[in-house]
């Protein structure tokens, strides 16, 4: 029989739907469903789960006589599905992420990355800078500064035109913001009218300086620090057209209504890339057919405008050959989703941007959306800024921002393409896609890409006694050379391995007698807790080959032993 618990974890209470059954000749409870934080909720939940029950029972049934395709679509659905107050109840338990000053209960749009969310949000960033710029012959990186010269957002068309529309719902009251094109046409998700408060600028003012304080802004994209050491980053990395220069940073928008956790809060990191190409360089000569074949699932201008929302399967080449973007556009526009594959988000839907919705600066956009386990959300972008950054600096600080171009032989201001990457999100899609629940293991996994994961390796001597610790502890400092690696000796092996779980950890290293005998350990892989057996002398050798995506169990002889997870 099914029935509803109340757990007590950090001060909060959140209810879960479990069920007794008998698992040889002896009686275990085991959890159902996470059924949220509300009692009500949750009972109405656990109704609804139960009622499908049967019907998922007979979908399970019928997978043996479905093809493969049709089988692949009902474990992508049967995938462990979390919303987004979930996750941010689990980002806060296992120490991702926290709201900014927790203790004064927070500050509305401002996160802080915990000791794990660090360890996975710079192996994000170090993953897309290797991928981006050391990687390409043809891209350098910067770091520009947060606050520039309060001209910059004026030549950039900031000032005047980086505003939203501030509505509040008339039936629930709910605050948000909507687009120009909107007003009048668009209503709340509760089904009531807006009522439109006005245009507000999204950009943050501060001043600078104490005494001759001088208004300024802190930016609100990373992209005008590019724009404005265009010639210099030129000139002193001697490189040619065509060339990118890459940024990682924190930029800052005062949103209207910031919710949805990091989805829209009002200071977060852009990565981001401005390519800088000669107007007559019309074709790309990295585009190959890797980019070209490259299958992609798109909704066009053309349908939305139509108003509905199918998405087509189309391939980059077909998109070049309908005029939709340029070669070079298209070269980066595949380069982002082959990135996002990179590093297991494969769920990428491109969505073309209609005339009326460009930004003031594009001639050509698409939104790179996620299908995160609770909705389809903007994870990146690519847009086709023209002349317009350059051409704009040139005419606000008086300064030539033309280069020589030595393959045509003249001077010219570049066209620029800007791909996007909405750092946080990519955060969010990376733990959302790693979640699962484990029914038999009965606590969460979290699998991680083991390149991306915050804890490589974790160590554990399973029998007391110094010897033990020291072999431990030996293999620890060995590794810490490379690698974050935990050492855990505290608690059951079971309870190491499932807190070694839950943040991600791929490899677990035990120390036992064999230890001793013959200097050898068991690594235990994460995703399916088997077990083989290596020689301490080639652990470094091993992980590192496991964390390029090796598989573990070629290194070693599989062994038998009792899980205890």
């Amino acid at each position: 029989m099914a029935f509803i618990v109340k757990k007590k974890i950090n001060g909060g209470e959140y209810y879960y739907l479990r069920e007794s059954r008998r698992d040889n000749g002896k009686i275990r409870a085991i959890t159902l469903a996470y059924l949220g934080k509300n009692k009500k909720k949750a009972e109405k939940k656990a109704r609804e789960f139960l009622k499908n029950r049967e019907k998922i029972k007979n979908e399970e049934i019928n997978k043996e006589n479905m093809t493969e395709e049709k089988k692949e679509t009902i474990i992508t659905k049967e995938k462990t599905k979390i919303s987004i107050d979930e996750l941010a109840n689990f980002c806060k338990r296992e120490g991702f992420i926290f709201r900014s000053s927790d203790i004064y209960g927070g500050f509305s749009g401002f996160w802080d990355f915990g000791s794990m969310g660090i360890e996975l949000f710079n192996n994000i960033k170090k993953e897309w800078w290797n991928y981006f710029v050391h990687q390409k012959e043809n891209m350098v990186g910067i770091d520009a500064s947060i606050i520039s010269h309060p001209r910059t957002w004026k030549a950039s068309g900031h000032i005047a035109n980086f505003n939203d529309v501030a509505v509040v719902c008339k039936k629930c009251k709910m605050a948000t913001k909507i687009d120009k094109s909107e007003i009048g046409k668009v209503k709340c998700s509760c089904g009531g009218d807006y009522d439109v408060k006005g245009e507000f600028n999204l950009m943050f003012k501060t001043r600078v300086g104490a005494l001759d304080a001088a208004d300024a802004y802190l930016r609100g994209e990373t992209a005008q620090g590019m724009f404005m050491d265009f010639r210099l980053v030129q000139q002193t990395s001697r490189k040619q057209l065509p060339f990118g220069i890459a940024q990682i940073g924190k930029c800052f928008r005062n949103e209207i209504a910031p919710r949805d956790f990091l989805f829209r809060s009002r200071e977060f990191h852009i990565g981001e890339f401005e390519f800088f190409i000669n107007p007559e360089e019309k074709k790309c000569v990295l585009l190959e057919d890797k980019h070209l074949n490259l299958k992609i699932k798109l909704l066009d201008a053309e349908t939305q405008i139509e108003g509905k929302t199918e998405l087509k399967s189309t391939t980059i080449g077909n998109m070049l050959k309908e005029n939709r973007l340029e070669e070079w556009h298209a070269y980066w526009l595949a380069e982002q989703v082959l990135w996002f594959n990179s590093i297991g988000l494969t769920e990428i839907k491109i969505r073309e941007h209609k005339k009326e919705e460009l930004a003031h600066y594009s001639s050509a956009t698409f939104d790179l959306d996620y299908e995160y386990s609770f909705g389809s959300l903007e994870i990146g972008g690519i847009a086709n800024r023209g002349q317009y950054d350059l051409t704009q600096h040139a005419k606000e600080s008086g300064e030539k921002m033309e280069i020589f171009d030595e393959k045509y032989k003249n001077k010219l201001i570049p066209k620029v393409i800007e791909p996007t990457f909405g750092m946080e999100r990519v955060f969010l899609a990376v733990l959302t896609k790693a979640y699962n629940f484990d029914e038999k293991r009965q606590n969460i996994i979290l699998k991680i890409p083991a390149k991306l994961a915050p804890v490589k390796a974790a160590v554990f001597p399973i029998i007391k006694g110094e010897e033990y610790e020291r072999i431990s502890e030996d293999i620890v400092k060995d590794l810490r050379k490379e690698w974050n690696i935990a050492y855990d000796k505290s608690g059951s092996l079971g309870r190491r391995y499932a807190r070694n779980d839950e943040i991600g950890t791929p490899i677990c290293i035990t120390v036992d007698e064999d230890s001793l005998k013959d200097k050898s350990v068991t690594i235990r892989w994460r995703d399916n807790a088997e077990q083989v057996k290596v020689k301490i002398e080639n652990l470094r050798e091993i992980i590192r080959s496991v964390i390029n995506g090796e598989d573990l169990f070629k290194f070693g002889k599989r062994v038998n032993t009792r899980k205890k997870d």
